[in-house]
């Protein structure tokens, strides 16, 4: 900031500039000169900045914008074209300072022009006005006087006799425009109340509507385009010459000659569509998986590459990453009653939907999903009744047998477009009379040509279906006696079956197999002997829901009930080995394929037990709440990877990942062996 130089006040000695380390000298009043020439004395201010003199010989630029830093730079406004809100890119930056409304008006303006005219008129009314109150002749006009030249003598001669006599009041009223004498009237009418009408409308409907044109697609359009003008002309050319020969007839008075019928162009090949045919559905399929990846882009990392890293620090502990859901709007009100992993296609698995609420029935669904496409199913199928239970052909991957509420099985071809099994069982061809619960299809031999499975009723029938070239052939394999405690009800029980829950054969003998009933019991049966049971074991007290052969050890298997346990049987003991406490009805229990100790199962409180039995033999390694206000129905485990599914009450079917320490162990039948071996040690001490 330069220094501010001010002047001396008249009377007042200047103030030299004072030095540091020097005093300032007192001068005597007596020399003060009043006439002599004021000085100019520096005034620094005590707080002013010390600047050197390079500093203060630098120079500092700032640029001045137009921009008003005020303005706001987010104003979004609706677009109503595009039907979403846009951020305005245009800001006015325009800041009015001070505005006033000025009275001033352009000569050369009409406005001005007919103001200046008012104030003349004005100003001639009034002298007129004056002139007739002093009694004044009136100001004649240009026109006037020259008119009147001639008689100009003997009008002032009038005018000088006229001063004598007494004047007439001058009528003033019309000198001035509504100065003083005016009347002014008025009427009040009665104004309406105004009235707003609205109304509002949908917008029409849009359409965005793209193409491209290919120089394939031009070319092939400016051929066509030249043939038909090719065509054209030659018609033109044979209608001039047909009116040509009809002329020349008609001169030599001959009939006119007929028309020669032309001989039909051959038809046009026809293009295939580009928009339709399997490759453009495969390479529409192949998009939407593409899309759907990059939108679950977060959970496919998850999947290739999660791994919970707490795992080193917690031993015997172990999560479930919940991946995707997969949910059908179609599926809704439905339970999620079957899942089945495809044997080739790991990627790919079959869901059923019916209804384990027996007073509330609906019409079943089959959807497939695939992992890599969560958002729509892949194949969709619908029958009459609940779809109970679903199985894939191991070596078929296309077709699906499935068992149905009413006690129907039928056979699906995963490929056929249409609505409809390939095979479906009859009255007449030996139908179910109560819902299936399971089916199972069987390895078949090089020996045999037909393809069979087999299914499991509350009727009390375990048959093997047979397809055949029209028809699905049925043959009862067991038919699930009563077993009671006293004699005197093995009589009563003797004409009655015993309702099956589920079943499944042994992965190295495939004559035997185990079946859960409802009673709570659960017997080994084999194909050979269809008169009694090998064994039954007694262990639970309600309804068996499940059992399942172990695939790495051939005499071990589990069986689950709604009694909340879950035990583990050797098939040669008629007492469990183990039994888990779950602490609510337990839906589904699977072996693990990863790991021959390692199984998992589902609650009806929305909880996922895992365990391990040759970590812990008592408590699950991994107990995971996975929904909230739903039952869990079903488990089901990846053949290949190291995810399951569990599906629930509402039709939801949810993908969980396996954290380190719950897929650790291997495929070694031999530790499941050791464990078997050192229960069977323990009961028999």
């Amino acid at each position: 900031m330069p220094p501010r130089k001010a002047p001396e006040k008249d009377g007042a000695k200047p103030k030299a500039k004072k030095d540091k380390g020097e005093k300032k000298p007192s001068a005597p009043a007596a020399d003060f000169d009043a006439f002599e020439e004021a000085k100019t004395v520096i005034i620094v201010p005590a707080n002013q900045l010390e600047l050197t003199q390079k500093e203060m010989d630098e120079e500092i630029t700032k640029q001045l914008t137009a921009n008003n830093p005020n303005a706001p730079a987010n104003i979004a406004r609706y677009n109503t074209k595009e039907r979403e809100y846009k951020f305005e890119p245009m800001i006015d930056q325009l800041v009015m300072h001070f505005a006033s409304d000025g009275y001033l008006l352009h000569r050369e303006s009409d406005a001005a022009k007919q103001q200046l005219q008012l104030e003349a008129m004005e100003a001639e009314a009034i002298e007129e006005y004056e002139r007739a109150v002093a009694g004044l002749p009136k100001k004649a006009k240009a026109g006037e006087e020259g008119e009147g030249g001639e008689g100009g003598d003997d009008a002032d001669a009038d005018n000088n006799d006229d001063d004598d006599a007494p004047r007439e009041p001058v009528d003033d009223s019309k000198a001035l425009r509504n100065q003083f004498n005016f009347s002014e009237r008025a009427a009040q009418t009665v104004n309406n109340p105004t009235r707003e009408r609205q109304s509002a409308t949908e917008p029409p409907p849009s359409q965005q509507f793209t193409a491209s044109a290919t120089q394939w697609e031009m070319y092939d359009a400016y051929m066509e385009d030249q043939l038909r003008v090719a065509i054209q002309r030659d018609m033109i050319k044979k209608q001039k010459q047909r009116e040509k020969e009809a002329e020349e007839a008609e001169e030599a008075g001959e009939p006119p000659p007929k028309k020669k019928e032309e001989p039909k162009p051959p038809p046009k090949e026809k293009k295939p569509e580009m928009m339709a045919g399997v490759p453009m559905t495969r390479a529409v399929k192949v998009m939407e998986r593409m899309v759907n990846q990059n939108s679950y882009d977060d959970i496919a990392q998850d999947f290739k590459y999660w791994e919970d890293q707490s795992d080193r620090f917690r031993e015997g502990e172990g999560t479930l990453l919940p991946l995707w859901k997969f949910y059908n709007e179609r599926a809704k009100r439905r339970h999620v009653t079957a899942i089945a992993w495809n044997p080739t296609y790991h990627d790919l698995f079959a869901v059923g939907y019916g209804s384990f609420d027996f007073v509330k029935q609906m019409s079943g669904l089959i959807c497939c999903y695939s992992l890599k496409n969560p958002s729509h199913p892949e194949y969709t199928f619908t029958t009459d009744s609940g779809v109970m239970c679903l199985d894939f052909h191991p070596h078929h991957p296309s077709l699906l047998a499935v068992g149905l509420y009413d006690g129907s099985v039928m056979v699906y071809d995963v490929r056929n477009k249409v609505n409809r099994p390939i095979r479906q069982c009859t009255v007449k061809t030996g139908k179910h009379t109560d819902p299936v619960w399971q089916v199972k299809w069987q390895d078949q031999d090089l020996s045999e040509r037909s393809l069979n499975f087999c299914s499991v009723s509350s009727d009390g029938r375990v048959t093997t279906w047979t397809m055949s070239k029209s028809e699905l052939v049925h043959e009862d394999l067991m038919e699930l006696k009563l077993v009671t405690a006293d004699a005197d009800d093995d009589a009563d029980a003797l004409g009655s079956l015993a309702g099956g829950c589920c079943f499944d054969f042994n992965k190295a003998q495939d004559h035997l197999f185990v079946v859960g009933t409802e009673e709570g019991h659960v017997h080994k049966c084999s194909k050979a002997y269809n008169s009694q049971y090998l064994e039954t074991y007694v262990g639970h007290n309600m309804a068996v829901y499940s059992v399942q052969w172990n695939p790495f050890h051939q005499k071990a298997f589990l069986s689950a009930s709604a009694d909340w346990s879950v035990k583990l049987w050797e098939h040669n003991s008629s007492r469990p080995l183990m039994s888990f406490d779950l602490n609510n009805a337990v839906g589904d229990v699977a072996w693990s394929p990863l790991n021959s100790t390692s199984f998992a199962a589902v609650t009806s409180d929305g909880k996922v037990h895992v365990y391990d039995l040759d970590i812990n033999k008592h408590e699950p390694i991994c107990e995971q709440k996975i929904v909230r206000k739903a039952k869990l129905t079903k488990v089901a485990f990846n053949p290949e990877h190291p995810v399951l599914l569990v599906g629930d009450d509402r039709g939801c079917v949810t993908c969980l990942k396996l954290s380190p320490n719950l897929r650790k162990g291997g495929a070694e039948p031999e530790r499941m062996e050791t464990l078997v071996d050192t229960a069977l040690k323990g009961e028999q001490a």
